[in-house]
């Protein structure tokens, strides 16, 4: 929540960096300057940065420090709303980043390339009630690689059951995650001493199994997007 504060500034800067103002560009790129800082002192060859589902100033800072973007989703409109803005919205900081700031750095000033390269997504289950039919879901499942290649990858439409996009699906681990919160620790990695007893144990093990199996899938991606 400290953040929010800093977003205002963020804000404010964002377009003083075109005309190549250096102020302006330190605070663009806090987060990359935080990022490299933090692998350097333990040697890590992969970061993480989770970022909110919206397009605000924070997350563009936080964006354009990325190399490779990976998009969670739900099969629903909102969903495939927010897909339809994010990849035209991505691509247009991408080029202003590089076209109009990166000529202007001073030579050792570390800035990000804001790369931002589609790296797919992942689709997360809904938990399923008797009431709701499943038909609905199906349907905005259809056409989540339709806007995906269209909105964030700007290709033709793909061929119909396409999905090599998609990363993982994971399922809805909503018992889980309470549990997590208490515990404070992952929810694959809850123990019998954390309440996970019995066949919450096997569901931990379950979750732990499709989680090893989406970071393999992503480290996977990730290398051959770096291949030379």
């Amino acid at each position: 929540m400290d953040l929010s504060r800093f977003e205002d500034k963020l804000s404010n800067e964002w377009f003083k960096t075109f005309a190549g103002d250096i102020a302006a560009i330190r605070t663009t790129t806090a987060f990359h300057r935080v990022v490299e800082q933090a692998a350097a002192g333990i040697r890590a060859d992969i970061v993480l940065i989770d970022v909110g589902p919206n397009l605000g100033a924070i997350n563009r800072a936080a964006l354009i420090a990325a190399d490779t973007v990976l998009m969670p989703l739900a099969a629903d409109l909102f969903s495939l709303k927010g897909l339809s803005n994010l990849g035209p919205t991505l691509r247009d900081w991408r080029r202003n980043w590089q076209q109009l700031v990166l000529p202007q750095v001073p030579a050792g000033f570390s800035a990000p390339r804001a790369e931002m390269r589609p790296l797919g997504y992942v689709i997360m289950q809904p938990e399923m009630r008797l009431d709701r039919p499943v038909k609905a879901y199906a349907r905005w499942l259809e056409r989540i690689p339709w806007v995906y290649s269209m909105a964030v990858l700007g290709e033709g439409a793909p061929p119909r059951g396409d999905d090599r996009h998609c990363v993982a699906t994971l399922r809805n681990y909503r018992s889980l995650m309470p549990l997590a919160h208490d515990a404070r620790k992952p929810m694959f990695d809850l123990k019998a001493a954390d309440g996970a007893l019995g066949s919450t144990q096997k569901y931990v093990q379950t979750c732990y199994r499709e989680f090893r199996a989406l970071a393999e899938g992503v480290l996977a991606r990730t290398e051959e997007l770096h291949r030379p």
